[in-house]
């Protein structure tokens, strides 16, 4: 078995560890639990150190368990938050649930000695009434140690209900049913985490003199200042529908130097010697990208597929590399209109098409948004500086019988990097 604690040290993924957790693990197979919020129907890239910190402690050894809050999820945790959340009904939550559990065995493996498991503490509270509740769980822990917690400290000038004060009560009451019924000896978690985490093992201590321990995470932050897992669209999702294989891929591509040494060392399951090798190689050629590369491609693969990574590669290579006619064809109309986001656009009749010659389409009918005048046009034609959907304009009269792109849009392209799309109505 290799060392857990140590395996997450040289990986940087250790923020706080309660004495004794290392030497309790290295003692054989022992359980260990992470939260998981289901107030949407996919997990994100923010929730990923979770879902590694998981990968590691199960391939050394362990058995992890994820818990998909369908409870707590009712209630709200007030961790981090500067505001009360909305709450969500059990239908929704049972939908989130499914597809989290859904993604999750992308990553963990669910057979074997340490399979893992997914837990729903809903089943667990649905049937616990608030009087039993409080005789059984709430007479354990002081309002003194709950008013303790930076968690409610920081929002008891703003207000804190009821409700969200009693969270970290809920979350150690799990501790201590997953601990009971479980054998979960560990919660994991990330650093915001720590007090809710330690009332559980508190709650472990009063309520049954058992013992248990705490291991949390540090959060992530980008070299810039800005929060890890927020693009300019938002979260980076795991859903192919909510964030495109292309735009995953592209999102760890575009990571700073600083940054993707990091994130190789927490996100990769390559071992430690492969990640110090490629981060020496990358130094050498930083422009060559190579960390950033690696890091893309496994995560896209693992989250997406492999048909998935070789599109999104295709994609980045359209406007970034060299490509082909046929490479620009096999996209499909989600992702094409993805990778020329950003590019001007503009919008021609289909009859237009027709009896055109490149060069007045590419200036008159186009509104002359890629040349300014026929003549422009023609002496960059002239100069083999035009192409369209990837193939050289070879002719100023050459005709407008291209092919269209999912039978709706033309690419235009002057010079190495003007794009302009257009599409035909």
């Amino acid at each position: 078995m290799k060392d857990f604690v140590e395996e997450l040290k040289w990986r940087g993924m250790v923020h706080d560890i309660m004495p004794g957790t290392q030497e309790e693990l290295n003692k054989g197979m022992t359980a260990a639990y992470i939260g998981f919020d289901p107030t949407a129907d996919s997990l994100h890239i923010g929730n990923m150190v979770q879902i590694m910190t998981l990968v590691h402690f199960q391939q050394c050894g362990h058995k992890p368990i994820a818990l998909v809050g369908g409870a707590t999820g009712m209630v709200g945790d007030p961790s981090g938050k500067s505001a009360e959340r909305n709450l969500l009904d059990e239908k929704t939550l049972n939908h989130n649930l499914s597809c989290v559990k859904k993604q999750l065995e992308n990553f963990l493996s669910f057979d074997g000695e340490n399979a893992a498991e997914v837990v729903n503490n809903y089943d667990w509270f649905k049937d616990f009434s608030f009087l039993e509740f409080i005789r059984d769980v709430g007479k354990h822990i002081t309002v003194n140690y709950m008013m303790a917690k930076d968690s409610v400290k920081s929002r008891l000038e703003t207000g804190l209900s009821f409700t969200e004060f009693s969270y970290q009560l809920v979350q150690g009451y799990d501790f201590y049913y997953l601990w009971k019924h479980k054998g979960a000896k560990l919660q994991l978690g990330g650093s915001d985490q720590w007090g809710n985490i330690v009332t559980g093992t508190e709650l472990i201590r009063r309520k049954d003199q058992g013992e248990a321990f705490a291991m949390t995470t540090p959060l992530i932050t980008k070299a810039d200042g800005s929060k890890f897992g927020k693009s300019e669209g938002g979260n980076i999702w795991l859903d192919a529908e909510k964030t495109s294989p292309y735009k995953f891929y592209q999102y760890w591509i575009n990571s700073s130097d600083e940054d993707v040494e990091k994130y190789i060392k927490i996100f990769s399951l390559k071992s430690r010697k492969e990640i110090e090798g490629l981060i020496a190689e990358h130094k050498e050629a930083p422009h060559q990208r190579l960390l950033q590369r690696s890091l893309a491609e496994e995560l896209t693969e693992r989250v997406h597929s492999k048909e998935d990574l070789d599109t999104a590669i295709k994609a980045s290579s359209i406007l970034f590399g060299k490509s082909t006619t046929e490479d620009l064809a096999s996209l499909d109309e989600k992702t094409l209109l993805q990778v020329f986001e950003g590019v001007p656009q503009t919008e021609v009749k289909k009859s237009e098409l027709e009896g055109n010659d490149v060069t007045t389409f590419l200036s008159e009918t186009t509104k002359n948004i890629i040349f300014k005048s026929k003549g422009e046009a023609r002496k960059m034609i002239q100069g083999g500086g035009v192409s369209l959907n990837k193939a050289k304009v070879t002719a100023p009269d050459q005709s407008m019988d291209f092919e269209l792109l999912q039978d709706k849009y033309l690419l235009a392209q002057r010079g190495k990097k003007n794009y302009y799309l257009i599409k035909v109505v």
